[in-house]
């Protein structure tokens, strides 16, 4: 076998996970996005840079903001998961590299001086932690419903700040009642992997 990781693990993360439409009224527990996070920072981002920025909406006050913001077909959706959390990319990752690649603290000015390299930097590698972000919430035995439908500059003004830039916003709970939309197909390996 090609794999060493558990066919049981190889199909909660990847084979029987699906996107959550539904969920049931469960809570998420700070104890399970304390131990998702403590999982998923080991995500790989250039420089060590670990861009992603989690902003979680617990209050019913702070759901109706956003659901207001959420493209026609997510609202039913986020109005009713356990938990919700909009990812976003700090712009200003480059304040912490001192700390983060220690070995090289110079590099904050030698290549992130420009906002503009920081943004494009930011915007890949916090979706890198995005993805390591659901492989986590499926690792912790919940359900992640994904979704980029949003009004990105509302969102990023009722929750964040110039600085930070809304890339998804994830559903999270126990999977409810009709929560999976039929699988859709998948490239075969030859439409993928090229070898030259």
């Amino acid at each position: 076998m090609a794999l060493v990781l558990d066919p049981t693990a190889q199909d909660l993360l990847f084979r029987e996970a699906r996107t959550a439409n539904t969920f049931t009224d469960e809570p998420v527990t700070e104890e399970q996005v304390q131990a998702i996070y403590d999982l998923i920072k080991y995500a790989p981002t250039a420089f060590n840079q670990s861009p992603l920025r989690v902003v979680l909406v617990r209050s019913p006050e702070a759901r109706e903001r956003l659901v207001q913001h959420m493209a026609e077909g997510n609202q039913a959706k986020t109005s009713t998961a356990p938990l919700v959390a909009i990812l976003a990319a700090d712009n200003e990752f480059h304040e912490e590299l001192p700390a983060l690649f220690p070995h090289f603290p110079q590099a904050k000015d030698v290549f992130f001086s420009e906002r503009a390299v920081r943004e494009q930097a930011a915007g890949l590698n916090a979706s890198l932690q995005a993805g390591y972000f659901i492989l986590g919430i499926r690792a912790a035995g919940l359900a992640a419903g994904p979704m980029t439908g949003f009004d990105a500059a509302g969102v990023q003004k009722e929750f964040l700040d110039e600085d930070h830039t809304p890339l998804v916003v994830i559903n999270i709970g126990k999977p409810g009642e009709d929560a999976w939309f039929p699988r859709g197909p998948r490239l075969d390996y030859d439409q993928v992997i090229t070898t030259v």
